[in-house]
């Protein structure tokens, strides 16, 4: 999504503080703002707008995301 601040994030096309880790499903970095002393953002590599548009075939990056 060409607006989308998390994917110019995820493309590199943006800097953010930290990355803490990187695959193929997910990007979780430093939040460049926090609110707590540990704050990190947690960020999907395939551009999904809510949580309401999520699928059956997104199961393996949510369970990813809390594992």
């Amino acid at each position: 999504m060409a607006d989308c601040i998390f994917c110019k994030i995820i493309h590199k096309e943006i800097p953010t503080t930290e990355i803490i880790f990187e695959d193929d499903l997910l990007v979780v970095f430093k939040d460049i703002h926090p609110k707590a002393p540990i704050h990190l953002l947690i960020v999907t590599s395939e551009h999904i707008p809510s949580i309401a548009d999520l699928a059956e075939s997104h199961a393996v990056v949510v369970a990813w995301m809390i594992y």
